[in-house]
């Protein structure tokens, strides 16, 4: 692979546009396709739909020189990146609709020689469905099931490893673990990766690069539960959690995160359950961590409704304001966000206003049943009861002046900590 490939990058949402934008900035031809023809008419204008610092400028240059295109429907070209949703069902095992989908949506321009690299975050084995189901729309082509090397068609799984609001420079820096369902193709995948990667090719197998994406993740969720328990303790025994995390910090080998509102993102709520699914008695540990931070969205609402009811008056005359909608920091990401959840919640069930803030967004999704969008300082001024979800920029600006004469639920410790 060089770059005279030509790559189709199929789903140009958090990940498939960034990394069709590298790919573009590199002098590889890209074609992007999306299903959504709203996305695909906003790329084609040089313009984005998604917020990620450094991506416009990318996206504007790759458009205008003509190496970056989107679609709708897939074309011929010489590797193929899936980078499309995988959500879990309500038994939380994977729902792999969206792979199936682009699978059958690929399967009639595929040719011999072309490269399949599968980079959503998947349950181990999702790599080997893929083939399976091209094999089944396209006999008349080989696969390395059966041929290995020597395949007309060669797959690989590369998970992403980058953090929303750095993912221009993460998909550049960070190393990558490529798994092929044959040498040959985790080579080739290595080979198309370096055109743009900084960091290094981790060579494997690809249920192994499955597991490894799922491990990563479970790591942190685990971590992160261990920080969310913290609070909910530190809360009933009447002690700062900021401040302990700060002071146990202080051991040189201990390192606790911080707490938050739950756990958001498509990936760390999303994997662990995977793994569970899997291996539902061996992953006792990685369960009650996703139980953990899954409780915590209910804890800090009820925390809110003490609040409210310890106030003087009736609960309808009482304004609530909630501070943050993403799922983490300065992004438009909503996507699993305990604090979207939190404050729909809170809008449904509150007989008073429901204030939003939300800087990265113009308007709210479903959901809210009459909340109001609103700037941050208009919000605290008629705000009662102020709740802190996402530690966005702005909000760390907030003054004790500000907070005068109001309560507070903060489950940042942009106030408390």
């Amino acid at each position: 692979m060089s770059r005279d490939t030509t790559v189709s990058v199929i789903g140009l949402g958090y990940i498939g546009l960034p990394t069709s934008a590298i790919f573009a900035k590199q002098g590889v031809k890209v074609i992007g396709v999306d299903v959504n023809q709203k996305t695909v008419a906003t790329i084609n204008k040089g313009e984005i739909h998604i917020v990620e610092p450094g991506l416009g400028d990318v996206v504007a240059s790759a458009v205008k020189t003509g190496l970056l295109r989107a679609v709708t429907t897939p074309e011929p070209a010489d590797a193929f990146i899936m980078a499309v949703p995988t959500p879990f069902n309500a038994d939380k095992s994977g729902d792999l609709s969206y792979i199936q989908a682009a699978a059958k949506n690929l399967a009639p321009v595929l040719k011999r020689g072309n490269l399949i690299i599968l980079e959503s975050t998947s349950p181990v084995g999702t790599t080997e469905q893929l083939e399976a189901w091209l094999q089944a729309e396209r006999p008349d082509l080989t696969f390395p099931s059966s041929h290995g090397d020597e395949a007309d068609v060669q797959l690989a799984y590369c998970p992403e490893r980058v953090l929303p609001g750095k993912v221009m420079e993460e998909l550049v820096m960070n190393d990558r673990v490529i798994g092929g369902l044959s040498p040959r193709a985790s080579k080739q995948a290595a080979d198309l990766y370096r055109i743009f990667l900084k960091g290094d090719c981790l060579r494997t197998n690809a249920r192994t690069a499955e597991m490894a994406k799922l491990t990563e993740n479970s790591f942190r969720d685990v971590n992160i539960a261990f920080a969310n328990e913290l609070s909910l303790i530190c809360d009933k025994l009447d002690i700062n959690v900021w401040e302990l995390i700060r002071l146990a910090n202080h051991h040189p080998r201990v390192n606790i995160l911080q707490p938050g509102p739950g756990v958001g993102g498509h990936c760390i709520a999303v994997d662990p359950w995977f793994i569970v699914s899997s291996a539902p008695e061996q992953a006792r540990l990685i369960r009650t961590a996703r139980e953990v931070n899954d409780y915590k969205p209910q804890w800090v609402l009820e925390q809110v409704k003490a609040k409210v009811a310890a106030l003087p008056g009736p609960a309808e005359n009482k304004v609530i304001a909630c501070l943050g909608l993403a799922f983490k920091a300065n992004i438009d990401d909503l996507r699993e966000s305990p604090a979207l959840a939190i404050a729909q919640c809170i809008a449904s069930e509150h007989s008073g206003r429901t204030l939003v803030v939300e800087p990265n967004i113009k308007s709210l999704p479903s959901g809210f049943n009459g909340a109001q969008l609103m700037e941050l300082n208009t919000a605290l001024e008629q705000a009662d009861v102020i709740l802190l979800l996402v530690d966005h920029a702005p909000f760390k600006a907030i003054t004790r002046a500000q907070l005068e004469g109001k309560v507070w639920v903060d489950t940042k410790g942009l106030i408390d900590g």
